[in-house]
This record gives C-alpha cells, sequence and structure tokens, in this order.
C-alpha cells in the first residue's frame, strides 16, 4: 500500500498522530474492508502506568485500533462522501481476549457490515503474533454530507 494512500486515509481520522493506533495499511478495499498494523514502541505514555515493570497494551485501545481502522476503511468509499466528526459511537458483542507487550505487532482487520444515515456498522478483529486478542463489533456516528435544496 502506498504512502500516498495511507497517508490520505489518515486524513478521514479526527484524531492526532499522538493517538492514531495505526502505523500502515496492509490491506484496503476502499469502503469495504482493510487492514493494519500498530507496532507497540514502549515509550507511548500510557505503557508506564499499565502496569509498572510490566506493560501492556491496553484492552480499550484494542478497541479504539478497531475503531480507527473502521474509520479509515468507511471514509475512503469512493461512492459516499468523507464525513466530517466520524466518531466511535457504540460497541457491541466485544471480548478481549488478550493483549500486546513492547515490541509486539497489533494486526487489525476490519469489515464493514453496513452503513444506514449517518452509521456505520464493522466488524473488526485484532491479533498479534497469529493470537487473536479482540473480536467485536464497532457503530461510527459522523456527520453525513447532504445535498439539500435551499427554501430561498
Amino acid at each position: 500500500m502506498s504512502a500516498d494512500v495511507f497517508n490520505h486515509a489518515l486524513q478521514g481520522l479526527p484524531h492526532g498522530p499522538e493517538f492514531r493506533f495505526l502505523d500502515r495499511l496492509i490491506a484496503l478495499v476502499p469502503g469495504k474492508s482493510g487492514t493494519g498494523e500498530y507496532r507497540v514502541r514502549g515509550d507511548e505514555p500510557f505503557l508506564s502506568g499499565h502496569f509498572p515493570g510490566k506493560p501492556l497494551f491496553p484492552g480499550v485501545l484494542l478497541i479504539e485500533a478497531a475503531a480507527q481502522l473502521s474509520g479509515v476503511v468507511a471514509q475512503c468509499d469512493p461512492c459516499i462522501p468523507a464525513w466530517p466528526d466520524l466518531r466511535l459511537t457504540a460497541i457491541r458483542s466485544a471480548k478481549i481476549l488478550g493483549t500486546a507487550r513492547p515490541g509486539e505487532v497489533i494486526r487489525t482487520q476490519a469489515v464493514i457490515l453496513g452503513r444506514m444515515d449517518n452509521l456505520v456498522q464493522a466488524e473488526v478483529v485484532v491479533t498479534s503474533g497469529g493470537t487473536t486478542l479482540l473480536t467485536a463489533q464497532v457503530t461510527l456516528s459522523g456527520k453525513a454530507r447532504r445535498n439539500r435544496p435551499s427554501l430561498a
């Protein structure tokens, strides 16, 4: 996946670089599915407190990583304009089955299940080293852009 495609895809996220859990895209079918990776560096500020001396990537951030990839996939749909302010709205059937440690790579897969009005639902799986860390469904919401006729 080219750096240009990756950088364009990241522009659809509202997060700053300090809170992105996606280093690269491995696969992307715009609007349909994608796979991305994040290497747990070990210098992330939250690791010093989670847990001192035995850092573990927090489960809630596995969900965030999954939501971010889902947002990238949804925002790249060539048939639907990107939505401003796309945000995680709901989490269903989440199972946190493990975690990652510094030096490990988190691989996230997202498949868009459907869209309705300003909502996007995705099924996500996060793995590391072949072990499943998270399975869930996430719902994202944004401000849908509509071409409305003028009342004037």
